[in-house]
């Protein structure tokens, strides 16, 4: 389904993405793990073309693309068929959550209104806050915010769904009602890779784990096999440390 080759990303001297390769199969969720700095949001930011990748290559759908040289058109084209999840939720705090998942329908993609709100309702169902739906963002709390991120993002029916550490940004108590919207997406069969700290998630939800170390992929595998048995030193000491945390 997606495939990336050799995709390199450099902020002035420091490199963060060296030459990373990962391959995504339709219905997979791949947890992507590492400490802070590792480069694993600016891969999915490259990924999305957030950022400029400075070198690679990818095949989306069987098509392939280099990702240095890649024109606006095709950003655009190839972005219709994803979404993005972010962190700080990065709702516009002037809109309702119906506005809110109803906007990139109406602006980007120019989905008439009522079709577009019809398409919003039924999203914010699927996550839980069609009760809110006439409430702004600072009515609204972290966990709320969030789940009507997610439903932003499944309103455009995309193929596959970056998520950049979903949960970060939350209170604790408001952790589990998030993992829980993306724990059913991955039931319904979503494609997703979801950047996360959070160990039991990607033990139970995902089927592949990917762990960066320094802008490149230390190590990788099916999920349950991964978290039985590392291969890597640096891998098993990165799960001690976060289970203790």
């Amino acid at each position: 389904m997606l495939e990336i080759k050799n995709i390199a990303k450099s902020f002035g001297n420091l490199e963060v993405l060296k030459d990373v390769s990962l391959k995504v199969e339709k219905g997979d969720v791949i947890a992507i793990l590492g400490s802070s700095g590792s480069g694993k949001t600016t891969l999915l930011r490259c990924m999305n073309f957030l950022e400029h990748a400075d070198g690679g290559t990818m095949i989306f759908d069987g098509e392939e693309i280099n990702l240095s040289s890649i024109h606006k058109k095709d950003v655009l084209r190839l972005r219709k068929k994803t979404a993005f999840v972010f962190q700080n939720y990065n709702l516009f705090r002037n809109k309702t959550a119906l506005e809110n998942v109803m906007e990139g329908l109406v602006t980007a993609r120019k989905v008439p209104k009522e079709q577009a709100r019809q398409k919003a309702l039924q999203m914010l169902e699927k996550v839980g806050m069609a009760d809110r739906k006439d409430h702004y963002p600072h009515q609204l709390s972290g966990g709320q915010q969030q789940r009507v991120a997610i439903a932003r993002a499944l309103a455009t029916d995309p193929e596959i769904i970056y998520f950049d550490e979903p949960t970060s940004a939350l209170d604790p108590e408001l952790i589990g009602e998030v993992l829980s919207v993306i724990r059913k997406l991955a039931e319904e069969g979503m494609t997703m890779l979801v950047v996360t700290h959070e160990i039991p998630f990607a033990r139970n939800v995902a089927n592949k784990v990917i762990f960066m170390e320094n802008g490149v992929v230390l190590e990788e595998g099916e999920a349950e096999e991964f978290f039985a048995n590392p291969k890597q030193e640096r891998t098993r000491s990165f799960l001690q440390t976060i289970a203790h945390v």
